[in-house]
């Protein structure tokens, strides 16, 4: 049963799952069927009894089928977050489950690998060009001196740039890369040679028209099956698809292309913690298989591989990002609508606004990391 948001929220139930809600929710400054934004207002009856027993998949769920409405789910999350609701969102059987799968299946095999390519990025370039700014970078601007979502997101690409010291005539490698946005930048702004792969064919079909006539060479394949040598190495939101059981490989392949006198700056999404372990609901509508790291994963994986020149945690500028990419989201859904489903249109509005609100919890953190190969001399990092 789905409900019509236009109905006004139904009278809460006199039930035990209710009273846990209540119960869960107290002190965290949201109420059910209050009249602040962040408060919710309940339009199924069944809504808390799915909720307490699907966790976090069945909160997303719910709103995708219309059982419930907020008029800022940003906040919403937010609130939840920092009254630390993170750790009760889901059953303790989903998070141990999905903990002994990781343990005996690799979810980010190359077998695998372009699952979320599918799921996700290849889902159609109309709603991406749409929700992005013109580079059509998907991944956090850098909003230090910038007052738009295009400056925010030109300065990041600028950013990795200069901390990585690019030059005319270098070689760049650019695992994850997307719609071309760093590799046309870098080439046309720096005159290096760029090869960008990338396991979505939409992404590398729109990268590839975007690049003609410039030193850049797409490519539609996994990171591992790479091969050549390269002065610098650059990926921008994608080791987020890497997996913990692949880290070692990973950056054994970074050291393996990177020229001896090369840097490398990698752009990760970071937890604050390391337990290995996933969001129901991101995992099945937006990112399967995806898993954050975190610090000690980074650290532990380039020992005596990489030696770490910088680390730059610019996390807060994602909430501005996602927030920026919600009202374009919602300013040109109309243009887009007869190719999508209002199930479609309510599961990125929930997506871009739940993790707008982790953001600004600091729940998670957004990582720039430089590299060399045991490089001498002294690296001032760029801001």
């Amino acid at each position: 049963m789905t409900s019509d948001p236009r109905v006004g929220p139904i009278a809460l139930p006199d039930t035990r799952a209710r009273r846990v809600v209540e119960q869960l929710l107290d002190g965290s400054g949201v109420e059910l069927n209050g009249d602040r934004p962040w408060d919710i207002r309940v339009l199924h009856p069944d809504f808390f009894s799915r909720v307490l027993h699907q966790g976090t998949l069945g909160l997303g769920e719910s709103y995708m089928d219309g059982w419930w409405e907020c008029d800022r789910i940003d906040e919403f999350a937010h609130r939840l977050l920092r009254h630390g609701l993170a750790n009760r969102a889901h059953s303790t059987a989903k998070r141990l489950l999905y903990r002994l799968q990781s343990g005996f299946f690799n979810f980010q095999s190359k077998a695998r690998a372009y699952m979320v390519g599918e799921a996700h990025y290849d889902l159609g370039n109309d709603l991406f060009e749409r929700m992005l700014d013109p580079t059509m970078c998907y991944s956090c601007g850098y909003w230090h001196d910038a007052d738009t979502l295009h400056d925010a997101q030109v300065a990041k690409l600028d950013l990795a740039a200069r901390k990585l010291g690019l030059e005319s005539g270098m070689r760049v490698l650019d695992i994850g890369c997307g719609w071309g946005s760093f590799a046309e930048h870098a080439a046309r702004r720096y005159g290096v040679e760029v090869t960008g792969i990338t396991i979505s064919k939409e992404q590398a079909a729109f990268a590839e028209a975007r690049c003609q006539g410039l030193p850049v060479d797409i490519r539609l394949m996994d990171y591992r099956d790479l091969d050549g040598q390269f002065d610098r190495i650059v990926s921008i939101g994608m080791f987020e698809h890497v997996g913990h059981r692949n880290y070692r490989t990973y950056f054994d392949t970074v050291e393996r292309l990177l020229d001896p006198a090369g840097l490398f700056v990698l752009h990760t999404i970071g937890s604050n913690t390391s337990k290995i372990s996933v969001d129901p609901w991101i995992n099945k509508y937006i990112f399967p298989n995806g898993v954050l790291p975190s610090i000690e994963h980074i650290a532990r994986t380039t020992e005596n591989r990489l030696l770490m020149e910088d680390w730059q945690n610019f996390g807060p500028d994602y909430d501005r990002t996602l927030m920026a990419w919600l009202e374009n989201f919602d300013t040109h859904w109309p243009e887009i609508a007869h190719n999508y489903n209002e199930r479609t249109r309510r599961m990125f509005r929930y997506y871009l606004s739940v993790c707008a609100g982790g953001f600004r919890a600091r729940h998670l953190q957004l990582w720039q990391v430089v590299f060399s190969k045991w490089r001498a001399g002294r690296y001032d990092a760029p801001r």
